[in-house]
């Protein structure tokens, strides 16, 4: 919610005051006098002229790619001559063109004219779900535009005169409806001179017509098309909507208070319960407009609770509250103050609450892991967690991939990295910031969130220039972005987690690896990937490596006593962590990856590849020496990455004698992968009672001694459907149900378009659920 705030008034009260004036509200939708019956008729235009230069272009709109638009001389300013860079709006999509409507906009090439790529309105641009947000990303539509001298409608072209290089245009577009079709006219002026410079019209299918609306530069060039760069690029201003055609959701808008996620701790020490909360801050802070305060509803009154400063690249303001009363759950406020042109201010809010702390013994976490963006916004999964009301979430990697949205990946230099990073990792927050606002989350980065296909950090080494030269950023140890890119990242996923319990950098990069004791449960939180030796150390070429071995041989070259998997620093602190009892009575281990090799084909199901080094059974001999510290803890693990849901035990010295180990299915699986142990004829031990394919006691392709009571296998995504594909490529999410007085873990399983809230048999993966004793996790096996 956003109420605007004047100059003088800025200059006389303090944020605290001024902040207790904005009305609550939910999500950061800004504040409107009455609307009209027709919200519309009228017509809304940006407010770009009201807005100082920056990054963002406000609340109503989504740029393609963030990184490529500014607010610039009160217009939105297309910063590259790449093809189909587009502005959409959010609030206002075309959803009824049986009704008339009107769009204009002033446009200005900021290019010459050697090589133009035109500027255009597109309409009708429409996803296969039909998702305001999904469709920002997607492909299609009519554009109503002016390339290289002629006027375009769709696939109808006309000459328009000439207007010199440089010169604004406006661009006018009308419908009206004629049966079931719609008719368009499109037509061009000089903003100079008012001369008409031409007129197009034609009909076009009504259905064609709906969808969101946006703002193109170089409308004429494929986004895809790398190769061919126009020499136009473009500025818009005075875009504007009108007609009883559009809704109006201002709901839908996005920002500049983008979305929020916290953690509360039990210090078990003077400081008490630790609230630990991030907020994301779209990029529009200027020089002294980065404050932002958190304040939480006493007594029918809002008061401040902690006031923070946006940090410039990760654009996250961080408020930490001690002693905090985790008996009462408190409604909360984040506000923030957007700067206009004139002095004034817009003072946003974005509220939720914070939940009182559990205290019946019992406490629900969703697990949840690896969003691939073909399903997004993933709306299946964000409801069940509605239905469910998980006590805490855990997301644990790959909240984004680096083709998220489109427009390839930047890796360096930092400053427009950080920009295509956060517009990939604000789609995350798109899709779960309701159920994030009011439920304490832990959230982990994984390798494609720091931009490359496999991570092994070598303990935050850069990586090679020999490796960066390759083309490759799945192969070799190391990091392939730069430190500052890194840390913002990692401020950006796990800047709300309890202080770190080692915090010293390595190599420079920040680390997170820590405690969070809540709900009568002590989650130890690592980073199994930071510290964790790259492949080239023993020559292995991945992908490559073991291609034609047999299946049964365990290959003693590709292990060394001095491999790492988690680190000198976060053994020790496991060690602590199993040790100390206090103030809980569960114990689990959240990290990124499941520490087995419990895949034998990828990509495809008779595809068998036999070693897969991204996982956490690799180095052996450290993954053993990381589970003997975990087993004393008996603790459940839980974690993601592997596109594969399983349930297994790990052994060491004998089978199932160690932890059990969740791993979840994926959010939005895109890279598949199958346990076909049986098919490759690996030998197995004592199968399940259920009597399912692929289960039971194995030894991974690196020797690993693995239980496998449960597998959720996909099957090949052939689906059209978004949604439909992402079910059929084994996607879901998982739900864990700690009982403390019990003293036992109760796991499931769902599958994409489960319905959690009354699931049928078909909405489980098979072998789940699955209750597991404390004591399991140490050995002392009950499960059969």
């Amino acid at each position: 919610m956003a109420k605007l705030v004047s100059r003088r008034q800025g200059l006389r009260l303090a944020l605290a005051g001024m902040a207790a004036g904005a009305a609550a509200g939910k999500g950061t939708a800004a504040a409107a006098p009455s609307a009209p019956a027709d919200p519309l008729a009228a017509g809304v235009e940006d407010d770009w002229s009201a807005c100082p230069d920056r990054i963002w272009l406000g609340r109503r709109y989504w740029a393609n790619p963030l990184e490529d638009w500014r607010l610039a001389c009160g217009g939105a300013e297309c910063l590259s001559r790449g093809g189909s860079r587009s502005v959409h709006s959010l609030p206002h999509q075309l959803e009824n063109p049986q009704r008339p409507f009107r769009m204009s906009v002033v446009i200005r090439n900021l290019g010459d004219g050697a090589s133009d790529g035109g500027a255009s309105m597109r309409l009708g641009i429409q996803s296969d779900i039909g998702d305001y947000r999904a469709n920002c990303f997607a492909a299609g539509g009519i554009d109503a535009g002016i390339v290289a001298g002629s006027l375009r409608l769709g696939a109808h072209e006309t000459a328009a005169k000439a207007a010199a290089n440089g010169e604004e245009i406006e661009l006018s577009l009308s419908g009206e409806p004629a049966a079931e079709f719609v008719r368009l006219r499109l037509s061009a002026q000089s903003v100079r001179t008012g001369e008409a410079l031409g007129t197009i019209e034609h009909l076009f299918p009504a259905s064609d017509l709906v969808g969101n609306v946006a703002l193109v530069s170089n409308f004429a060039i494929s986004a895809e098309d790398e190769r061919r760069i126009a020499s136009s690029r473009y500025r818009f201003r005075r875009w504007r909507i009108a007609g009883q055609a559009f809704g109006a959701q201002d709901n839908q808008q996005f920002g500049p208070i983008l979305w929020a996620m916290y953690t509360l701790h039990d210090m078990r020490s003077g400081e008490g319960h630790v609230l630990k909360m991030t907020a994301f801050i779209a990029p529009c802070a200027a020089d002294g407009d980065d404050q932002v305060e958190l304040q939480v509803r006493r007594g029918g009154r809002w008061v401040s609770a902690a006031q923070s400063l946006v940090e410039k690249d990760s654009r996250t303001a961080l408020f930490r509250v001690a002693n905090w009363d985790a008996a009462a759950a408190l409604d909360y406020r984040i506000l923030y103050r957007e700067r206009r042109r004139n002095g004034d201010h817009l003072v946003d809010s974005f509220t939720g609450r914070i939940a009182a702390e559990p205290k019946g013994g019992t406490l629900r976490m969703a697990a949840l892991t690896c969003q691939n963006d073909y399903a997004f916004p993933y709306a299946p999964v964000a409801q069940n967690l509605e239905r469910l009301r998980p006590d805490i979430l855990f997301f644990s990697g790959d909240q984004l991939y680096e083709n998220h949205g489109g427009f390839g990946v930047i890796r360096s230099p930092a400053e427009p990295a950080i920009l295509n990073y956060l517009r990939k990792f604000y789609q995350f927050g798109w899709a779960f910031r309701d159920a994030m606002r009011s439920v304490p989350t832990v959230c982990l980065p994984d390798d494609h969130d720091v931009l490359q296909g496999n991570l092994w950090g070598e303990g935050g080494r850069p990586m090679s220039e020999a490796a960066r030269a390759s083309g490759r950023s799945d192969a070799s140890g190391g990091y392939i972005a730069p430190v500052r890119v890194v840390d913002a990242v990692h401020r950006t996923n796990v800047a709300h987690l309890p202080d770190a319990v080692d915090p010293a950098p390595s190599n420079g990069i920040g680390v997170y690896f820590t405690e969070l004791v809540y709900g009568g449960v002590s989650f130890a939180i690592l980073a199994d990937r930071q510290w964790k030796s790259g492949p080239e150390r023993l020559g292995i070429v991945v992908g490559e490596t073991g291609s034609g071995e047999d299946p049964l041989f365990v290959n003693p070259a590709f292990d060394r006593a001095d491999l790492e998997l988690l680190g000198a620093r976060q053994e020790a602190f496991l060690e602590r962590w199993g040790d100390d009892w206090r103030g809980h009575r569960l114990k689990a281990v959240l990290s990124q990856t499941v520490f087995a090799g419990i895949s034998t084909h990828q990509p495809e199901p008779d595809q068998y590849l036999k070693y897969d080094f991204d996982s956490s059974g690799w180095p052996a001999t450290a993954r053993d020496r990381a589970i003997r510290i975990m087993r004393k803890s008996r603790a459940l693990h839980i974690c993601g990455d592997t596109h594969l849901a399983t349930l297994s035990q790990y052994g060491v010295e004998s089978q199932r004698d160690a932890n059990w180990a969740f791993c979840t299915p994926a959010i939005a699986a895109g890279w598949p992968r199958w346990w076909q142990p049986d098919a490759v004829g690996l030998p197995h031990a004592h199968r399940p009672k259920h009597g399912l394919a692929n289960t039971g006691e194995y030894r991974d392709s690196f020797g690993n001694r693995i239980y496998v009571y449960a597998v959720g296998n996909p099957l090949t995504g052939m689906s059209g459907n978004r949604y439909v594909r992402a079910h059929e490529k084994g996607s879901g999410f998982g739900l864990v149900d700690f009982d403390c007085e019990k003293r036992t873990y109760r796991v499931a399983a769902y599958r994409f378009l489960a319905n959690a809230g009354s699931p049928s048999i078909a909405d489980i993966f098979p072998g789940w659920p699955v209750v597991i004793g404390q004591d399991e996790n140490g050995g002392l096996n009950r499960i059969d």
